[in-house]
């Protein structure tokens, strides 16, 4: 299942998905990112899952767009520490 953290606004969309089948929570993406927003929590998707996952930080879902703002300036930037940190290839972004 793919979790999406963020929002929509009139300048465009701003997600961060979570790829739950692919996330093993080994939490590596955790330190990689430079704004704090990235936790291992219980997984909030899949309730009978025993395993934890990365999630959003709640204090940073509706301004992911400004604290993504120091690795994705622009639309051009594609490597970014939580993505390349992420051995299994959970993350995304949508902008």
């Amino acid at each position: 299942m793919i979790a999406n953290f963020g929002y929509k606004d009139g300048s465009g969309e701003f997600y961060i998905a979570i790829d739950t089948d692919k996330c093993n929570g080994c939490g590596d993406c955790i330190p990689a990112c430079p704004s704090h927003i990235l936790a291992l929590r219980d997984n909030e998707f899949d309730p009978m899952a025993d395993d934890q996952m990365v999630v959003i930080l709640d204090e940073f879902r509706k301004k992911i767009k400004y604290a993504c703002a120091a690795c994705k300036p622009d639309h051009a930037v594609h490597s970014l520490p939580c993505v390349n940190a992420c051995a299994p290839v959970a993350i995304t972004h949508s902008w």
